[in-house]
């Protein structure tokens, strides 16, 4: 039996985004709950199905980190939507999700959470969550995607957060940075509506409708960082992010576009926020 309330879930969910959902799930322990929902029929373009738990086994990150937490500590989310094209800029769906998640944690009177490219969730410069997207295979001219966001909960130092990521130095959750923090049910719910209103917006204008607001949230802009590339290894400033998403960074006078990278180091500079 899961600790989370099904009902409670979907209660505080709008009649619209509700009559769109096909299908939500809670589970009290799963492998993945991205990879459950890849497994999934996909939904009709326009529609999304939804699986919770309270702790994930096997748990994924990007590039096959892993991504452990004690069960009940934090929020494991999968949203399966499927758009009604191709989806030509996953990295900027990842980045326009990043806003989704903020749009609903500031609805629940969260502040002070930033994105850091491309899939990180911060408060207090420290990692608060994460967010995983992944496409669907399938037929047809539309594509499913499904995004997985992890986001600590109630951490009490019992999360491996260094397996996920290099550049982390440690680990928030929500009772750090709020005194009465929302319910994993109601969380959840506002990280549902969101999503869906995202997935919607993005499918209608692409990551040009999120940009002005991600760079309002850019945790690394004006930072000294390293990025690891596939082939190199490059150290600069971060710029921001241009209109497909891709990461800016401007080494030695030289902006360079990094589509595909980790994040190693990020430092202040003296001109740094």
């Amino acid at each position: 039996m899961s600790g989370l309330d099904v009902s409670s879930v979907r209660r505080p969910l709008t009649e619209f985004a509700n009559s769109k959902l096909d299908k939500l799930e809670v589970f009290s322990s799963i492998a993945s709950t991205n990879t459950y929902l890849l497994s999934q029929p996909a939904p009709v373009a326009g529609r999304f199905r939804v699986a919770l738990a309270d702790h994930q086994t096997s748990g994924r990150g990007r590039h096959y980190r892993r991504w452990i937490s004690a069960p009940g500590s934090g929020l494991c989310l999968s949203f399966s939507y499927t758009f009604s094209k191709k989806i030509e800029q996953l990295p900027g769906l990842t980045l326009a999700i990043g806003v989704g998640v903020v749009k609903a944690l500031q609805h629940l009177d969260v502040e002070g959470v930033s994105l850091k490219w491309p899939n990180d969730i911060v408060a207090l410069d420290g990692k608060l969550g994460g967010i995983l997207t992944e496409v669907q295979s399938g037929k047809g001219d539309g594509a499913t995607v499904v995004t997985g966001i992890g986001l600590n909960v109630n951490v009490q130092e019992r999360l491996d957060s260094g397996t996920e990521s290099d550049w982390v130095r440690h680990a928030v959750d929500l009772h750090g940075i709020k005194q009465d923090p929302p319910t994993r049910e109601l969380l959840a719910a506002m990280l549902i509506e969101h999503l869906y209103w995202t997935c919607s917006r993005f499918d209608e204008s692409g990551f040009a409708e999120f940009a002005e607001e991600w760079h309002q949230h850019d945790w690394l802009r004006d930072r000294k960082i390293t990025v690891d590339m596939p082939n190199q290894q490059l150290t600069g400033v971060a710029a921001g992010v241009d209109v497909d998403g891709a990461l800016i960074v401007d080494s030695e006078g030289r902006r360079t576009r990094v589509i595909s990278g980790s994040i190693v180091m990020a430092e202040l500079t003296e001109s740094g926020h």
